[in-house]
């Protein structure tokens, strides 16, 4: 008798110990209820060490210890579920080096307790074996997809269908985790819970998936998905200041208000409501979990223009519509992960499974597509290498399988096309900063007439010119950065001038008959990256000549000579057309920075005259 109750009293001590120390990291100021929930959990998954445990560890823990052979309904004692956690946590120190190793006995204490508090409210010392399921595959490590799919294959029918039902008792098991963590108010099971997720009647794998990582994912399990984000960003660090705290770094979370320009938060200060100058909390906020600068972000777009970056990624890899078993086993964990290959060809290889599958971005149609450009274009260089005839053999080769120098062709042309398409939109954007500017002359125009009412308020008249200078300090820094983009833009250019003239090169040795060892280029070779400018002020003072200060010699020489090129013509055209927008913006800007001196010179003297008539 004295040995269970020491043993209940520490039991006590244990569960006491993880609330009270959740209660210590003050996660209650945080004002929003789902942030709020998410730390708290994040915290009790950390604090017993269920992070390091991945879900299919996890799923294979489950088969050793038979419950894959239970009803969901059955029920285990406490003394079993401690063997299990016991044979979960021993096995993650056998994985884990020497110097990693956890504390089993204080972490199967906490982890117990918390399970024990959670799901035996009423002290029964027994859990069904579907609690501990849930409990278990929500609160561990590894993707959430992962854990998505084992839940749908513990709720599905014999044909791969959703029972309503089955999920109905999942949201009730896993939504007692809000609730231990004091968050039930705001995350508590209700009876319309179901319908709200899932307005539909049949509900596949993919649905399935789709509707929980979908953004936003149903209310009541918002938290789940921002669990796994606060994970994955607790390292993450941003080189900003802080808008409120003046703090020069920010790990985790950062927060960019919509309509204050600049205004960025730690999330900090943004989880406890903090704000200050014209911000206010009820401003729309972006949250950023990752740090991009803005060469990198230049680069991303190129090539994200260029092809070499996919375009509207799916949430998750889409799985067969079909009927799976139960997922107690690791025979059921291979996964099939994509792997990259060259620009034109993507393929979803797969890591052990019996057949591979198809890539959800490139369609059989879509290949077709390309393997049909390609054939095309082989045969438009071997006309114009004289050669009259291609026999259909050597069509139907590179329709199946290019040539790796026909991949190349293909790949220059389509390069030199959408560089030409970003200048046209860098000329695009030229022109409608002009007609901003034009715009804000008239203004500036209308507003410095000399007029009685005006001259009383000379208050006001003052904050507009303000306005229009800050203004046009704005414009001429984003002409300073549009000046940048021009120079790198032109960086590429010279080595799509290195690949045309290799081209060329390698076009005249076919053709005089004597062959030439040509620089070798794989099919997945790409454009040198672009290297941002040091050397560009905050006042765009130099002419578009020295722009191409540091561009090699071959792109001076085909903006200098007239020796025809493929597609010289367009690209003649397009930085010339930069070249006269650049030059016309920098009159505009001049023109605009006399006109507010002249206002301000016109204004104090103004002020005088009417000084001297009152005195």
């Amino acid at each position: 008798m004295i040995e269970e109750g020491s043993k209940r009293g520490k039991a006590m001590v244990e569960k006491r110990q993880l609330f009270m120390e959740m209660r210590a990291q003050n996660f209650d100021v945080i004002r929003l209820s789902t942030y709020r929930t998410a730390c708290k959990l994040r915290f009790v998954q950390k604090r017993c060490n269920l992070h390091l445990v991945d879900v299919w560890n996890m799923i294979e823990a489950f088969r050793d210890s038979g419950l894959n052979t239970l009803d969901h309904n059955a029920e285990i004692n406490v003394s079993r579920l401690e063997t299990i956690l016991s044979s979960i946590y021993y096995q993650l120190n056998k994985r884990l080096p020497t110097t990693h190793q956890i504390n089993v006995e204080q972490s199967i204490g906490l982890l117990l307790n918390f399970m024990v508090a959670t799901y035996d409210s009423e002290g029964h010392g027994k859990l069904t074996v579907f609690s501990m399921k849930s409990m278990l595959a929500t609160m561990c490590g590894g993707k959430i997809v992962d854990k998505l799919r084992y839940i749908f294959s513990q709720i599905s029918d014999s044909n791969g269908v959703m029972a309503f039902a089955k999920f109905d008792q999942f949201l009730r098991e896993v939504l007692k985790l809000p609730t231990a963590v004091f968050e039930g108010p705001s995350f508590g099971y209700t009876e319309h819970s179901v319908r709200t997720c899932f307005p539909q009647q049949k509900i596949l794998l993919n649905t399935f998936l789709d509707i929980l990582m979908a953004d936003p994912p149903p209310q009541c399990l918002v938290w789940l998905p921002l669990m796994h984000r606060l994970a994955n960003v607790e390292n993450v660090f941003h080189p900003v200041e802080c808008s409120y705290c003046r703090s020069e770094s920010m790990m985790g979370f950062r927060y960019r208000c919509q309509q204050c320009h600049g205004y960025q938060l730690c999330q900090s200060c943004f989880w406890r409501g903090h704000a200050n100058g014209p911000h206010s909390n009820q401003h729309q906020m972006k949250e950023h979990s990752s740090w991009k600068s803005p060469a990198k972000k230049l680069s991303h777009a190129i090539s994200k223009s260029l092809g070499c970056v996919p375009i509207g990624e799916p949430p998750h890899p889409m799985f067969p519509e079909q009927s799976e078993k139960p997922q107690d086993t690791m025979a059921h964990t291979v996964q099939q992960k994509p792997v990259a290959n060259n620009m034109n060809n993507t393929m979803l290889m797969s890591s052990g499974a019996p057949t591979p599958t198809k890539s959800v971005l490139e369609s059989p149609s879509r290949l077709d597509e390309e393997h049909r450009l390609i054939a095309r274009y082989a045969a438009r260089l071997a006309a114009e290498a004289g050669n009259s005839t291609v026999s259909s053999s050597t069509v139907s080769s590179s329709t199946q399988c290019p040539p790796t120098d026909l991949s190349f062709n293909f790949d220059a042309n389509k390069q030199q096309r959408q560089l030409i398409a970003e200048l046209e939109n860098k000329n695009r954007s030229l022109r409608e900063i002009l007609q901003e500017i034009q715009r804000l002359r008239l203004e500036h125009e209308q507003a410095s007439q000399p007029t009685p009412e005006k001259a009383q308020q000379n208050p006001t008249l003052l904050a507009e010119l303000r306005l229009l200078r800050h203004r046009k300090d704005e414009l001429e820094r984003r002409m300073s950065a549009l000046q940048e983009s021009r120079r790198e833009l032109m960086v590429q250019l010279e080595g799509l001038m290195r690949l045309l003239k290799d081209e060329e090169q390698k076009q005249a040795a076919q053709t005089g008959g004597s062959p030439h060892s040509s620089p070798s280029h794989g099919a997945g070779c790409s454009m040198p990256m672009p290297i941002r400018s040091t050397s560009a002020g905050s006042t765009p003072t130099h002419t578009p000549q020295d722009c191409l200060a540091g561009v090699g010699g071959d792109v001076l020489e085909a903006f200098a000579h007239g020796v025809p090129r493929n597609l010289r013509n367009d690209l003649l055209v397009a930085a010339d057309s930069i070249t006269n927008t650049m030059s016309s913006l920098v009159k505009e800007l001049h023109s605009v920075d006399d006109a507010a001196e002249e206002e301000d010179n016109n204004m104090r003297n103004g002020g005088l005259r009417d000084r001297a008539e009152a005195e």
